[in-house]
């Protein structure tokens, strides 16, 4: 894996998911029936991370569900129903945060659409992603960008949290 760039360290990666926590507090008027939804697996210590500066900000407690989307994947032929998920949170009437650490050609956070789905009627469902990286193949965009950064389909971005990978920073790396 030959290194590229550094994108993010991890003071700039905590600047923009804090900037990211504030913009989802104001587009939803406060934390009233917010429910963030980490899809596995960086995308849920980062749903940690939002949950825990709403906290600091607004002295609310957001529920933070993980979310397996393995069996929502379009490329697998897997019955969803057989390994639905369960976040370990309600959905229904609730307002609901898809958080993941990259987004490139949409597939991921279209298959946690149809997880979401699968749990419940949810009354809004919106998108944070630490990094966009552009590429789409089907018409998703995110609510909430850390990032966008431009790549090429030889790229890929190592997203690294501390709690995981023992440090937090965002790099792009040469495709191997």
């Amino acid at each position: 894996m030959k290194i590229k760039a550094e994108i993010m360290n991890g003071d700039q990666m905590r600047r923009a998911i804090k900037r990211m926590s504030h913009e989802i507090l104001e587009r939803n008027s406060g934390a009233d029936d917010l429910v963030l939804l980490g899809i596995v697996s960086r995308g849920v210590p980062l749903a940690e991370e939002i949950a825990k500066n709403i906290l600091d900000i607004e002295g609310a407690v957001v529920p933070v569900g993980k979310l397996d989307v393995k069996a929502f994947d379009d490329r697998k032929k897997v019955d969803p129903m057989e390994v639905a998920p369960d976040p370990g949170v309600d959905i229904d009437g609730k307002k609901v945060i898809l958080v993941d650490d990259v987004i490139y050609t949409g597939r991921t956070t279209r298959a946690a659409l149809d997880a979401c789905s699968s749990l419940g009627r949810a009354r809004k469902i919106q998108l944070a992603v630490l990094i966009d990286r552009g590429h789409r193949e089907i018409p998703i965009r995110a609510d909430y960008v850390g990032k966008n950064v431009p790549t090429s389909h030889e790229e890929r971005v190592n997203v690294r949290i501390a709690s995981v990978d023992g440090t937090d920073g965002v790099q792009l790396v040469e495709n191997e």
